[in-house]
């Protein structure tokens, strides 16, 4: 007498991948860099150098040099006034001329020492905002 045993079925594995936490985790990384994002376009742009400070190609362009002495006058290296003070509309309005005619032109900020911080800040927005892409500093070569 033979015995019939009731053939059992294997499972195949399911091969299938649960995304639904990975969507979860994506909405919340895309909420977080929403969020951030404003936060950090803040300011004014400087483009820092990544080894140790050069000196400008001779083959350039003659430079903007914008300059804020130790009372906050501001000065620009543009025709016969460069040694006279003037207001910070007359300097605005004399870089975005410039740059107008010559929008290669390189914009230095050069500060002196004992100029508060924002005073530099200050003197770099009115640059950035007359059409200035970027803007360098001038720094004096360490005494050895």
């Amino acid at each position: 007498m033979q015995q019939v045993f009731p053939t059992r079925r294997r499972r195949r594995p399911v091969a299938e991948i649960n995304v639904v936490p990975y969507i979860d985790v994506m909405l919340v990384l895309l909420i977080i860099f929403m969020i951030t994002a404003p936060l950090l376009s803040q300011g004014v742009e400087v483009d820092l150098p990544q080894a140790q400070a050069e000196s400008m190609d001779s083959e350039q362009s003659q430079p903007l040099v914008a300059s804020v002495d130790a009372q906050g006058n501001y000065y620009l290296n543009i025709g016969d006034s460069s040694e006279e003070p003037m207001s910070a509309v007359d300097l605005a309005t004399l870089v975005a001329a410039h740059l107008h005619l010559e929008p290669e032109t390189p914009v230095i900020v050069r500060g002196d020492g004992a100029v508060p911080y924002a005073d530099v800040v200050q003197l770099m927005v009115l640059l950035q905002r007359a059409g200035a892409g970027s803007v360098g500093l001038m720094t004096r070569q360490p005494e050895s």
